[in-house]
C-alpha cells in the first residue's frame, strides 16, 4: 500500500513540478521571454488546442462548399438535378407504356385479332392507364364498427364534460 502511495506522490511531483521555458537571443544571450510551466499545464494547453483545431476544421468543412469534396456529401444542385431527372424518367416510363400498348393494339388490328369497330385510340390509352390500379380506400365493416364505437364514446364524454361544467 505504501509503495502505491509513494508512486502516486512521485507521479504527482513530476506532473506538478514547475519548470521554466526561456527563449534567448543566441547572439546576445538576451532573454526574450520566459514561462513557468508544469507538465499538467502543457497537457491541458495541448488538449484544448487539439479540440479547438478539430472544431474549427469541422465547422469549416460543414458550412462551406468544401463538404462537396467529401465522399457521401453531395451538392444541393446535384440533388435538385437528380430529383428532376427522376421525375422525367417516371413520365417517360409512363409515356413508353402508353406507346407500347398502342403499338400492341395496332399489331392486333393488323393481324386480325381485333375487330375494326372496337379500335379507338382513347380506349387503348385508357387500357394503358389501367395498369396502375388505385388502392382500395373504402372502409371495411370492422372499421365502420370501430368508428361507431368511437363516436358513441365521444358523445358520452361530451355529455359528462358538460354535466361537470354545470356543477
Amino acid at each position: 500500500m505504501s509503495e502505491k502511495r509513494l508512486k502516486r506522490e512521485e507521479l504527482h511531483n513530476k506532473i506538478f513540478t514547475k519548470n521554466r521555458l526561456v527563449i534567448l537571443n543566441e547572439d546576445t544571450f538576451e532573454e526574450l521571454f520566459s514561462f513557468k510551466l508544469n507538465l499538467m499545464n502543457v497537457f491541458v494547453a495541448a488538449s484544448l488546442g487539439a479540440i479547438l483545431l478539430i472544431t474549427f476544421t469541422t465547422f469549416i468543412i460543414a458550412f462551406t462548399p468544401l463538404r462537396e469534396f467529401i465522399p457521401g456529401y453531395s451538392s444541393s444542385k446535384l440533388k435538385k438535378d437528380a430529383t428532376e431527372l427522376a421525375l422525367k424518367s417516371d413520365s417517360l416510363t409512363l409515356a413508353l407504356q402508353r406507346n407500347e400498348a398502342y403499338i400492341k393494339s395496332i399489331q392486333k388490328v393488323l393481324t386480325g385479332d381485333l375487330e375494326y369497330a372496337k379500335f379507338n385510340k382513347d380506349s387503348i390509352l385508357a387500357t394503358a392507364n389501367e395498369t396502375q390500379s388505385p388502392a382500395d380506400l373504402s372502409p371495411s365493416e370492422e372499421e365502420l364498427k370501430l368508428r361507431k364505437e368511437v363516436a358513441e364514446e365521444e358523445k358520452k364524454s361530451q355529455t359528462n364534460a358538460s354535466k361537470a361544467k354545470k356543477k
